[in-house]
């Protein structure tokens, strides 16, 4: 079986949303002076790829800790949508074929190639319009991805893209690499680290065919 990653690399000075805090990678204690090495890491719950929990948005909401972990191992397909501009909306998702009853979509996206060569933090990048944010609740979907590290517009007033999954419960796969990925059914792990009711799991996204 051979695993595909599909997550960010962290490291220091990396990319993040723009007002999230910056990445900070340092040694604490090292082999020479101390004979063994320790790294101090300084990063925002929302850097690379990483799980949005329910309570991100929604007071009252679950934290990544209590979020099903059976949402982020299974099937899952991969929608190619290289050509839309962007806010993804229904139409978009209903020419895209994706298969009635999935329940993991991982959106691929123009935004992938903005890791190849990875760069600066842009805000002019495709995300999930509200309308598409709508096509996966009234379809069931249990998990959403998106290839950037936001699925809302840059500057959406009222995140309702956001508002609108994690208010039905859906969790949001952000901060994925799917460059080169070809459409299609995956097997998908994606589990995020257990943080008490953290609003944010950063995670290891791996895909494989079966």
């Amino acid at each position: 079986m051979k695993l595909v990653d599909i997550s960010i690399p962290i490291r220091d000075a990396m990319a993040v949303y723009r007002g999230n805090p910056p990445v900070r990678l340092r040694p604490f204690k090292t082999l020479r002076k101390d004979g063994v090495d320790v790294s101090e890491l300084c990063l925002g719950s929302h850097t690379g790829t990483h799980v949005d929990a329910p309570n991100h948005f929604i007071k009252g909401a679950i934290g990544i800790d209590r979020v099903d972990l059976a949402r982020f191992i299974g099937p899952a397909w991969v929608a190619d949508l290289r050509r839309v501009r962007g806010g993804i909306g229904a139409a978009d998702l209903d020419r895209a074929r994706i298969p009635r009853g999935t329940r993991r979509i991982l959106l691929r996206t123009s935004n992938s190639r903005l890791w190849h060569p990875a760069r600066a933090f842009t805000t002019d990048f495709v995300y999930l319009a509200t309308d598409g944010a709508d096509w996966m609740v009234d379809r069931g979907v249990q998990l959403v991805g998106i290839d950037y590290l936001s699925i809302e517009g840059f500057g959406v007033e009222g995140a309702p893209t956001h508002h609108r999954l994690l208010g039905s419960g859906i969790p949001i796969l952000e901060g994925l690499d799917l460059f080169n990925l070809r459409a299609g059914r995956w097997q998908l792990a994606a589990l995020p680290l257990r943080i008490t009711d953290g609003d944010a799991g950063l995670t290891r996204a791996v895909l494989w065919t079966s």
